[in-house]
């Protein structure tokens, strides 16, 4: 509205923090005299819109010659005869207001009170299970932070005071909701006894919870919109940081740092004279503006997969790496985790370019060490929240006859492929009964754990192991919604680490072809004559976990072009 009440062709609209840190203080008006005198007017906080406009207006006309207008609760509004004009005039406001907020930091106060309490390292171990609380409606995708200014302000006296009052600028609030979720526990609780520690953090959910809903029904208008999730979407957690949740990576990532923008204001006004916030009926008037229903009335549908998050084994290449590439394009966020760092670190680069920064993540993993298991799923719980998925799909190959294979050899194998699956598993499975969301595991295994085949006794051994874990874990993780079943691929050449590895040339050697001949012999010995890809394992595992085979488990599916030898049914 200010177009055509304002003799100038260029306008700004601006939100930086020092400028809300003004409109968000006590006596802001008076503030705004001290720092600009008569150059600048104010506004009173008023919803956007028309009437905003009007008020806009009364002030330049009772003003003249001012150079911008703080709004209250809000923002800044500069403007020039010129782009270059209005940008200097707004950068210029912003320095002065920002010079002045310093100042006032500088001085003795202690900011926010000062320290109350120190920081602990165990946001991963609290994430999955604070996860699986505001996961009540729909699941949601985290973000963690700890830098210097959250810690400054969650671990500060004044936290109990501020936190309640919640954000003030609507640009804020509508991404991290009217107010956060404030949690403590002993610094000496016990953080193994998921139980106890989900119990002691419950009531505090239910809470928030019923509050809203009592802040919905108090300020309803008989158009608003249906009531939203009434789960918080920033966490602030003394002693250990902030946990944002919300239906993606990015959303969680962007109300994480719109909460930070929050932080600085509430710092910047606590040093100029107060903070305050807006009153609730204009908060909500926000939140639930029909004009904000509206745009997310036309956000695109989302994804099968959306809201999950996966962790892939061997993911660098050849079928991990198509896997987690269908995952992604599905809705998932993704772990990527590889022993080869130089393929894994290719993976990473080529990803974030494909996919952006918030779909994956990458990690070294050898899945024969514990440790490293244990580590890959804090990074899951640090990067997205938790784990959904997991697939199993690291692997090797030796081919040798029976009087040919080492005795290391036959061990390394066992450990890759059955150890590792194992521990990889039982890392998981930790993380997803912190959830208590279910789950879904999907082992890669092979056609070779069923069919008998020459100089392949060790390998085949292992993947015969694999199968029957799949089997053994279906049983035993039924009662906690995880579901384990199975993929079987045949003579996935393409991208495949394995095969780089020798064991195509011997392979041909077993059964008397040439290396060229390899893939179209393959191809020939399926009912369908087809040459089996990547992509097509991903697809298959893809179908355990798009929420079609809700009541699957301890299945096997075939991938291998038909091999009647391969049959398990």
């Amino acid at each position: 509205p200010l177009h055509g009440l304002l003799p100038f062709s260029h306008i700004d609209h601006l939100h930086p923090d020092a400028l809300i840190a003004v409109a968000a203080a006590k006596d802001g008006e008076a503030i705004t005299e001290e720092i600009w005198g008569g150059a600048m007017g104010w506004v009173p906080w008023q919803r956007p819109g028309f009437d905003l406009g009007i008020k806009l207006e009364a002030c330049l006309a009772a003003n003249p010659g001012i150079r911008g207008i703080v709004l209250g609760g809000h923002g800044l509004f500069t403007w020039g005869d010129t782009s270059l004009d209005c940008y200097l005039n707004s950068l210029g406001t912003i320095e002065q207001a920002s010079e002045f907020v310093t100042d006032r930091l500088a001085r003795d106060r202690p900011v926010f009170g000062g320290e109350a309490l120190a920081s602990l390292p165990e946001a991963a171990k609290l994430a999955p299970i604070l996860r699986g609380l505001c996961s009540s409606e729909k699941a949601m995708i985290g973000h963690f932070a700890d830098d210097e200014r959250v810690l400054e302000f969650i671990n500060s006296r004044d936290l109990a005071r501020l936190a309640p009052l919640g954000t003030s600028c609507p640009d804020h609030f509508l991404r991290t909701k009217i107010q956060p979720l404030v949690l403590n526990l002993e610094p000496d609780e016990d953080l193994s006894d998921v139980e106890a520690i989900r119990e002691t953090l419950l009531p505090s959910f239910e809470r928030y919870r019923s509050e809203y809903q009592d802040y919905y029904e108090a300020c309803k208008n008989s158009y608003s919109p249906a009531m939203r999730d009434a789960n918080p979407v920033v966490i602030l957690y003394p002693g250990i940081g902030m946990f944002t949740f919300a239906k993606n990576k990015q959303t969680a990532r962007v109300a994480s740092e719109f909460y930070v923008n929050a932080i600085n204001v509430m710092r910047g006004a606590e040093a100029l004279s107060e903070y305050t916030a807006l009153p609730r009926q204009e908060a909500f008037d926000i939140e639930y503006w029909l004009l904000e229903e509206a745009k997310l009335q036309r956000q695109p549908a989302e994804k099968p997969l959306s809201r999950k998050v996966a962790l892939v084994t061997g993911s660098a290449g050849g079928i991990g790496k198509a896997v987690a590439a269908k995952f992604i394009e599905e809705g998932a966020c993704v772990v990527l985790s590889d022993i080869d760092l130089d393929r894994l670190e290719a993976t990473r680069v080529e990803f974030l370019d494909r996919y952006g920064r918030d779909a994956s993540v990458a990690t070294v993993l050898d899945v024969t060490s514990s440790s490293d298991a244990a580590d890959a799923f804090d990074v899951a719980a640090l990067e997205f929240g938790g784990v959904d998925i997991l697939v199993n799909n690291a692997g090797i190959s030796i081919s040798r006859a029976l009087e040919d294979y080492t005795e290391e050899e036959y061990d390394l194998l066992l450990d890759v492929l059955a150890k590792g699956q194992f521990l990889v598993s039982q890392a998981g499975v930790r993380i997803m009964k912190k959830q208590g969301m279910g789950g879904d595991i999907v082992n890669i295994v092979s056609k070779n754990g069923v069919v008998a085949g020459p100089k392949n006794l060790a390998y085949g051994t292992a993947k015969a192991a694999q199968a029957h874990m799949t089997r053994l874990m279906a049983a035993e993780l039924g009662d906690d919604g995880i579901r384990v079943n199975m993929v079987n691929p045949d003579a996935v050449i393409q991208g495949s680490n394995i095969w780089a590895s020798g064991w195509a040339e011997e392979r041909a050697e077993a059964y008397g072809v040439s290396l060229e001949e390899l893939p179209a012999f393959y191809a020939r010995r399926t009912l369908l004559n087809e040459v089996i890809t990547p992509c097509d394992i991903a697809d298959g595992v893809f179908a355990f976990v798009c929420g079609l085979l809700t009541k699957s488990t301890g299945c096997v599916l075939n991938v291998d072009g038909g091999l009647a030898a391969g049959f398990v049914r």
